[in-house]
């Protein structure tokens, strides 16, 4: 069962979460029968990008042999052969575009404009310096139109903007462990050539700076505040600011691995502060 839950990725599920971003910030996450329907689209999301993930191990086998860490894949490690990773991928995909469109018609198109551009990321693109994390990204902001069709909310241009850039930042970090690998000799990546450490840190300062401007922006606009009724949404902008800063330290002071996930699972200090972000945004547009 471990080994299966591995293929299918399931601590990547967590980026799913931002199909909860249109509804969370319309202030519309009590409502309980909303918050099921995209809790559904989460779920199917799940599904959909489970499959991507498969296909693109089979695709990669024998680049994820020469990495220390995705060696352990249960492809890449034999423990789930070839065959039975298509059929369980192909299952995952068939029922995750069916569920989509029952539950929503223009969510399935959201769900079916994922999986072409993860295949064409998968084919080609994901090997073009760049245009890769730009796809990456798309991929949240996908994820985040896809929970706005969900509830009837259409996504505010801050949220589009600021999930895009965060994803980016994201991206950046995931090409800082590739390229830290590349220095000792483990080249997983043809694209890594278009990367280089000074470049990586530089985009990852560059970002997480965009990210931070960007989001006291919109604490402090208009819309929001009316929109809220509260003219106290900057001070989560504090919470934002130290998150950004604790991972820019894991970066440039313990040159710790940058991997999102990992660092999302295992910081303490990280995940502290997102609670805190968390408990001061609700405080503040739900009471």
């Amino acid at each position: 069962m471990i080994k299966y839950l591995k293929l299918l990725r399931v601590k990547q599920y967590v980026k799913n979460l931002f199909l909860f971003l249109p509804l969370f910030f319309s202030a519309n996450l009590l409502e309980l029968n909303l918050l099921l329907k995209v809790a559904l689209g989460a779920i199917i999301f799940s599904l959909a990008s489970s499959s991507i993930y498969i296909l693109n191990d089979i695709k990669d086998v024998n680049e994820d042999r020469c990495h220390p860490q995705k060696c352990k894949r249960p492809i890449a490690s034999g423990e789930v052969s070839i065959p039975s990773a298509i059929f369980i991928a192909v299952c995952l995909l068939v029922t995750s575009l069916f569920a989509a469109f029952i539950l929503n018609k223009l969510f399935a198109v959201c769900i079916l404009t994922y999986l072409l551009l993860n295949f064409l990321y998968s084919a080609r693109l994901k090997h073009i310096a760049i245009v890769d994390i730009i796809i990456i990204s798309c991929g949240f902001v996908i994820r985040v139109i896809a929970g706005g069709i969900l509830v009837n909310i259409i996504p505010s241009q801050y949220l589009i903007l600021l999930t895009f850039l965060i994803s980016i930042f994201i991206a950046l970090a995931k090409r800082y462990d590739d390229v830290l690998l590349d220095s000792k000799g483990l080249q997983t990546r043809k694209n890594i050539d278009g990367y280089n450490k000074e470049f990586i840190l530089a985009a990852i300062a560059i970002t997480a700076a965009i990210n931070i401007v960007t989001y006291i922006l919109y604490t402090l606009s208009d819309e929001i505040i009316s929109q809220f009724n509260s003219q106290y949404v900057y001070l989560t902008s504090i919470f934002v600011v130290t998150g950004f800063l604790r991972y820019l330290q894991l970066t440039f002071v313990e040159n710790d691995s940058c991997s999102p996930t990992n660092i999302l699972y295992k910081d303490k200090f990280i995940l502290t502060t997102l609670a805190l972000w968390f408990i001061s945004f609700v405080i503040i547009i739900y009471t």
